[in-house]
Formats: structure tokens, C-alpha cells, sequence
């Protein structure tokens, strides 16, 4: 047994005199990651307390009903419970006709013969992704506008009656949802194009001489090509559908529409920093934040349990 443990020693010695550099390399994001995101979660506990500026985070006292009064005070709260709805129904449609969009366009890429043009649809397709949503909405307005946007002039010559596309429940789900796709799908397939990148063309050839067609080939060798980066990347996903981030829907939302448009992210804005409730909002960020663990932590069973390839 001595000799086992001092040759192990000696072996990891050994290794990591060889590889020092790859974990010296690591020293920097994992400060990073110790700093910006472990040190932080210090101030979880605002949750549980009535948070003063003017005392430290320690010294301050225990919420009532046992820290859980600012819990108990957001489920109590109707704008609170609007923005929970909204958040899991506009991230829920954003999954149904989001997730496959991209998978769609990678499928149909790789179909395509001529590789310049190719090429050129690939930029095109990339190029909303690095644009904000402050400018997506500017296209937004004056593309949809009622009175002056160009789909509205069109219709309204054609001699049909403006659609409030962005005033008007419904429409305004539809647009938010249709522009998060044209945001979103070109950039996404980058993932899927490599995994199809990776499938061995043998057995495209094999297909073929088997006498299948493109869509044979895309159908049974393609998507299960792709297949376990599609599940690591729904799961990725589902873990993601409390959350959302803030600048899509506040570029979106205005007063018409606040009633479908307030999310979880815009109501912390809203309620926390604007209207310094700190507590408050940090105890729905949590109950945000355990959710999204929850959600995450069932879709990588359920998806292990079906003999696919969690995230872990």
C-alpha cells in the first residue's frame, strides 16, 4: 500500500510538473469567477432580511415569519404575478417556435450545392444577432408602426385597416416573438452546423448507394447526427425559462401592452431599483434563480432517464 501512495504521489508530481502551465492558465477565470460570481451570492441573504443602507449586510435583522415576509409579500403581489405569467408564457412560446428554428436553418444550409452562395446566406442570417434591441425595436417601429410603419402603408393601400402590431396584446406577442426568432436563429445554427460537420460522409455515401434521398439522408442520418447536441442544448434551454434577459422585453414593452410585456426582469427593474425594495426583488431573483436549477436538474434526468446524453 506505501508503494502504491508513494508511487501516485510521485506520478502526480510528476504530471503537474508537466502540465503546470494549463492550470496557471486557469488561475485568471477562475478569479474571475470567485470574484464576479461566487463573492456575490454573499448578498443572497438581503432575501431573508430587512435591508438597510446605512447598516451592513450582517447587522441587519431577520425578516418576519422566520425571513420568508418578502417571499410571502411577492406572491401577494398582482404586478408580480403578471410578470411571473408573462415571463413563463413568452419564454415557453420563445422555446416552441425558437428552439427548432435554428435547426431547420442548419438542416437547409447544409443541403445547399453552391457554397457561395452559401456563404453569403450564412452572413446575412448572422448579422441581427450582433445588432441590440434598442436598434431591433427602431426597425420594429418603423417597419410596424400603425400610422406610419411600412407593413401598415402597405396594407392600408392595398385597402385593408392597419394591424396594431405593437399596441395591441396578441400582435405584440407575435412580433416579439417573431423578431427574438430573426434575432436568434442564424447565430444559433453555427452549433449545429459544426455537429453536422462532424458526421462521418461515409454513411451519407453508404445511404446513397442504398439509393436514399436528400431527405432520407437529412431524416436518418443527419438529425440523429445531431441529435445529442439538440438535447444538450434543450436542456440548456429549459433550465432558462424563468429567466430571460431584460433588454428584449423593456425595448418591447410601452403602456399598452404592460399587461402581457412586464416580465420578472423588468419588474426587479421596475420595483427594486427604481423603487429601492431591495429585499423584495432580491427574493424573486432568488426564487428566479431556483426555478431555473430545478427545471435544469429535471430535464437532465428526464433526458438521462431516456438513455440520451445530459449535460453531466
Amino acid at each position: 500500500m506505501e508503494k502504491s501512495g508513494r508511487k501516485s504521489k510521485v506520478s502526480f508530481g510528476v504530471y503537474m510538473k508537466k502540465y503546470w502551465q494549463l492550470y496557471a492558465m486557469l488561475l485568471l477565470p477562475l478569479t474571475y469567477l470567485v470574484v464576479f460570481k461566487y463573492a456575490p451570492m454573499i448578498y443572497v441573504q438581503i432575501a431573508f432580511k430587512k435591508y438597510s443602507l446605512v447598516q451592513s449586510i450582517w447587522e441587519q435583522p431577520l425578516a418576519a415569519n422566520h425571513g420568508f415576509e418578502f417571499f410571502i409579500k411577492a406572491f401577494k403581489n398582482n404586478d408580480f404575478k403578471y410578470a411571473l405569467r408573462n415571463t413563463l408564457t413568452l419564454n415557453l412560446l420563445d422555446l416552441f417556435f425558437g428552439f427548432p428554428a435554428p435547426i431547420i436553418f442548419a438542416l437547409i444550409l447544409n443541403e445547399l450545392c453552391f457554397k457561395r452562395f452559401k456563404k453569403v446566406v450564412q452572413t446575412i442570417a448572422y448579422m441581427p444577432h450582433f445588432l441590440s434591441w434598442v436598434i431591433i425595436y427602431s426597425l420594429a417601429l418603423q417597419l410596424l408602426a400603425p400610422n406610419d410603419g411600412l407593413v401598415n402603408m402597405v396594407i392600408k393601400d392595398l385597402g385593408g385597416e392597419a394591424i396594431p402590431f405593437l399596441n395591441d396584446n396578441a400582435h405584440w406577442i407575435g412580433s416579439y416573438i417573431g423578431f427574438g426568432i430573426w434575432q436568434n436563429f442564424g447565430w444559433g445554427s453555427i452549433v449545429y452546423l459544426a455537429a453536422i460537420a462532424g458526421i462521418n460522409p461515409e454513411l451519407y455515401e453508404a445511404a446513397a448507394v442504398d439509393g436514399a434521398g436528400r431527405f432520407r439522408k437529412m431524416w436518418h442520418i443527419t438529425l440523429p447526427g445531431i441529435k445529442p447536441t439538440i438535447v444538450v442544448l434543450l436542456i440548456m434551454s429549459l433550465g432558462n425559462i424563468l429567466g430571460g434577459g431584460f433588454d428584449r422585453p423593456f425595448a418591447f414593452q410601452n403602456n399598452l401592452v404592460m399587461r402581457v410585456a412586464d416580465v420578472i426582469a423588468t419588474f426587479v427593474y421596475r420595483v427594486g431599483i427604481k423603487g429601492l425594495q431591495f429585499s423584495l426583488t432580491t427574493a424573486v431573483g432568488l426564487f428566479q434563480s431556483v426555478v431555473g436549477v430545478f427545471f435544469l436538474l429535471m430535464a437532465n434526468f428526464i433526458s438521462r432517464k431516456l438513455g440520451e446524453r445530459g449535460i453531466w
